[in-house]
């Protein structure tokens, strides 16, 4: 690469770079420094962690590493903010993060901003084509961070009996956010599929710009011909199936999905509260009446739970193939972070009235869950040394989660992209497409 070409490149990612640092603080403007200490389940960490932990990456993996003499802002952050990465360094328990009252958040900003200055100075004196990589890796970091800031915050304030709003809504602006059932602006837009033909397809990341490791290498797979539906399921939709028993039906579950019913006392989605009339959905918004929001895609569901109601509804999840194969070329647009909603929305606000031949809510609004394993491609390699960990030790017992959600930067979301949780997982931003 040129050194015009190069230059070229820093100043772009110092653009981002700086953009992404300074968006995760405006997230975190709504919380109090207590908000900021609660981990409220073992998937969820600290808001003042995710603060810390983001600066930790671009610490350990970039400054100590390609800044000549640069000097760690506290020795002991290497290990107390490390998440995972065991060839790294040790690290304490997850379960024990919210434990740490101690660094205070004015600290933890401090460390921000001496991590912020050393990347900018970095990235002003030429930094090598492995740095400018690496800033990248840390930049979409960065952004998966903000996401998982924001789910985490939400089963925070869910778990506190007084249910707190993070973002209440702009003056006049409830109508925009909230959808009404009632309005047939923001109507019910019919459940149709569209077909895909079949035959060799090539999917993973085609080399264009940035990807992480898991979506790659491009190969080439065998679809028989299938069909998505134009939309997501609804929140109105999803009730029926409660109504039918759903919960109660062993025959709709997996073995596995029936025994986390079980284990788990699971009635309805994460967030709903209530009972008919009564039932409730909350939101970073706060507590919303059901009732408005029965148009909206269901949202906090496992993967169990959307198998189960594709069994029930006759249809079936999609592969992340054919996902992918359908998605190939489409612009990302729709109901992301920059939206500014904060929640799933019905198809019609971002999309023009649905018909047969369109697909509406294909990025935003929510994950959607494949019925494909999380495993590597044929050939996939792991970056080397630790950040060989950020993605390939966790191929095993995960489900592939697909195009994004209402809290996805729109920067960070492609057609390649790869989610994955555990399929009980429900307090992600997860819901269902149906496919036939």
């Amino acid at each position: 690469m040129s050194t015009i070409a190069l230059s070229a490149k820093a100043v772009g990612l110092a653009e981002r770079f700086s953009a992404a640092r300074r968006r995760t603080l405006a997230l975190v403007e709504p919380l109090t420094p207590e908000d900021m200490m609660v981990q409220s389940c073992p998937e969820a960490s600290p808001v003042k962690w995710h603060l810390a932990h983001t600066a930790w990456f671009f610490e350990s993996f970039i400054l100590r590493e390609f800044q000549a003499g640069y000097q760690v802002f506290n020795p002991d952050f290497a290990w107390l903010f490390n998440s995972y990465y065991q060839s790294f360094a040790a690290f304490p328990e997850k379960r024990l993060r919210s434990s740490f009252s101690r660094p205070g958040i004015e600290e933890i900003l401090r460390y921000r901003a001496h991590v912020d200055a050393a990347i900018v100075r970095l990235l002003e004196n030429g930094a090598k084509p492995e740095a400018l990589k690496r800033i990248e890796l840390g930049v979409n970091h960065e952004e998966q961070h903000q996401e998982l800031l924001l789910t985490d915050i939400l089963h925070a304030f869910y778990t506190n009996p007084l249910r707190p709003v993070y973002r209440k809504d702009e003056p006049g602006g409830e109508d925009a956010m909230i959808p009404r059932s009632e309005n047939p602006d923001l109507g019910h837009p019919a459940l149709n599929f569209v077909e895909f033909g079949g035959g060799l397809r090539d999917v993973g990341h085609d080399g264009s710009g940035f990807c992480f490791d898991n979506e790659m290498p491009r190969h080439r797979v065998w679809l028989e011909p299938f069909r998505l539906a134009t939309r997501l399921v609804t929140n109105g939709e999803y009730a029926e199936f409660i109504a039918d028993g759903g919960y109660r039906r062993p025959e709709l579950w997996l073995s596995a999905g029936w025994d986390a019913v079980q284990a788990h006392g699971w009635r309805a989605p994460l967030y709903w509260s209530g009972e008919g009339e009564e039932r409730t959905l909350f939101t970073l918004r706060g507590e919303i009446p059901l009732s408005r929001m029965e148009t909206a895609p269901v949202s906090h569901v496992g993967y169990f739970e959307a198998d189960a109601y594709a069994r029930w509804a006759g249809r079936r999840l999609a592969t992340e193939f054919e996902w992918e194969a359908a998605a190939e070329g489409q612009v990302v647009e729709g109901n992301l972070l920059e939206s500014g909603r904060l929640m799933p929305a019905p198809a019609g606000d971002f999309f023009e009235n649905e018909n047969a031949g369109k697909q509406s809510q294909r990025w935003g609004d929510c994950w959607e869950w494949t019925a494909s394993a999380y495993l590597g491609y044929p050939g996939f390699q792991a970056l080397p040394g630790a950040l060989g960990e950020y993605n390939g030790k966790f191929m095993s017992g995960q489900m592939v989660l697909r195009g994004g959600s209402c809290l996805t930067p729109a920067a960070h979301i492609r057609a390649s992209y790869r989610n994955f949780f555990a399929p009980e997982t429900r307090w992600q931003f997860s819901g269902i497409r149906l496919a036939e």
